[in-house]
């Protein structure tokens, strides 16, 4: 079974307007039109079994919205996390719903959101989410669509680490996109999953498969960061990484199932 754990689309009525909106902000182009459809039709040409949505709430109110419509397209190849605006005043609630509706995790985007990762204001939140038995994806390093300060830098993850110890945390891009040297120093080793999103291709293989075996390739979990990568071309390159066939099962989906509980 392979997983990618971190995919992005949007209800149809927005994706045009989103997908064009974010490509030019972050000067790339989509592989996809940013919906459910094309995500399965591409799923099913890389021989991906489950595609993981990670929405994101920009505004503190269209949380509920965005968690609600996330919810709905869950299905046997789709699930979802659900966001939390830091700003959002009945984000206990909106907690209970999500775990009520059998969402694994939430995620957040720093960057996106307007806070620093390792902000006391945070803890309540990681602390409930934690409590509730799920997981946090957090969008780490550079963000292409941003410039400095970046909000989810190594060294500030690692105190959220050192202040949650036993909370499932994963990082995406591989703990920090852009940061490797900051990632080798605070995270590598430490109690974290990392996400290979937008790293595939864009990391030269010696570094990233030297981060995968110093880590533990029982903590890696493979992503696309679909549109903004190509889901197939991200499966053929992590299978011609040279990880053993024990790794490569682990990274494409076994440490994903075991996350999920599939």
């Amino acid at each position: 079974m392979i997983i990618d754990i971190h995919a992005h689309c949007f209800p149809d009525e927005l994706a045009p307007k989103a997908i064009s909106l974010l490509s030019e902000r972050a000067g790339i182009p989509a592989f996809l039109d940013g919906t459910v459809r094309q995500l399965k039709q591409s799923m099913a040409a890389a021989g991906i079994d489950i595609s993981v949505l990670q929405p994101i709430a920009t505004k503190p109110s269209q949380t509920p919205g965005v968690n609600r419509w996330a919810v709905s397209m869950q299905d046997n190849n789709i699930l979802s996390f659900g966001t939390i605006h830091p700003e959002y005043s009945d984000w206990k609630d909106e907690l209970k719903w999500l775990r009520e509706n059998g969402v694994k995790g939430i995620k957040f985007h720093p960057d996106y959101q307007d806070f620093f990762v390792d902000r006391p204001e945070m803890y309540p939140i990681y602390e409930a989410i934690f409590n509730a038995g799920m997981m946090i994806l957090f969008h780490a390093g550079v963000d292409l669509g941003y410039s400095e300060p970046y909000r989810c830098t190594p060294d500030r993850l690692r105190k959220v680490l050192d202040d949650f110890p036993g909370g499932t945390v994963i990082a995406a891009h591989m703990g920090g996109y852009k940061f490797w040297d900051e990632v080798e120093r605070y995270l590598l080793g430490s109690d974290i999953y990392f996400d290979t999103a937008y790293c595939l291709g864009e990391m030269d293989d010696e570094t990233l498969i030297r981060l995968i075996r110093c880590h533990g390739a029982d903590r890696v979990l493979f992503a696309s960061d679909s549109p903004w990568m190509d889901q197939s071309d991200n499966v053929a390159k992590c299978k011609a990484l040279g990880l053993s066939e024990t790794e490569l099962d682990a990274v494409l989906g076994g440490n994903a199932r075991r996350l999920l509980g599939i």
